[in-house]
């Protein structure tokens, strides 16, 4: 796998930052590659802008800060407005389709939309929309494994919540699947 530059990012309360977390764990603990990730807050705290950059490599990483993201996972459209145009060429774009009115991408770029929101309050818990992405994420990208991600989720979330957490990957990830015409 290249140096790949994800950008992940929404207002507070989305679950930015633990997602990041959860692609860093399986690419490092359970994909054995390198990973960096660095956090971003706006002042605002809870509903302000926030990101996670994280840099997956199979090299060491010398430089730990995303220049032109290779994925860009946008969860609100301030975010989306403000990163979107920074993305490399070819980069992958995923959106949350409810909260996010996306441009028509560059020449090269592709674009998702997962329904996030929606799903995770089908699910009966808002707050399971990282997980949701995380899962979307994984099928769209596969820059980290099914297995790995699924591990990661397990080590990352409160316990008692597991199961919850567990299905609101799944859903994200057959959407996924469905995403780019593969059965789940």
């Amino acid at each position: 796998m290249p140096r790949t530059e994800i950008r992940i990012a929404g207002f507070g309360g989305q679950g930015v930052m633990l997602a990041g977390i959860i692609i860093g764990k399986a690419a490092t603990i359970h994909d054995r590659k390198h990973a960096v990730m660095v956090q971003s807050f706006g002042p605002e705290a809870r509903g302000g802008t926030c990101s996670s950059q994280l840099i997956l490599s199979e090299d060491p990483i010398r430089y730990p800060y995303v220049r032109k993201p290779d994925i860009l996972v946008a969860l609100s459209q301030e975010s989306y407005d403000k990163f979107a145009p920074k993305t490399a060429e070819g980069a992958t774009l995923i959106v949350e389709a409810d909260l996010v009115k996306p441009g028509v991408p560059e020449e090269g770029r592709r674009a998702f939309t997962i329904p996030a929101t929606r799903i995770a309050e089908d699910l009966g818990r808002k707050q399971v929309i990282n997980m949701i992405v995380v899962g979307f994420f994984t099928a769209i990208t596969r820059v980290v494994t099914r297995q790995a991600a699924v591990k990661a989720v397990l080590d990352s979330v409160p316990k008692g919540t597991e199961k919850l957490n567990l299905e609101a990957f799944d859903k994200g990830f057959e959407h996924g699947k469905k995403a780019l015409g593969e059965s789940a």
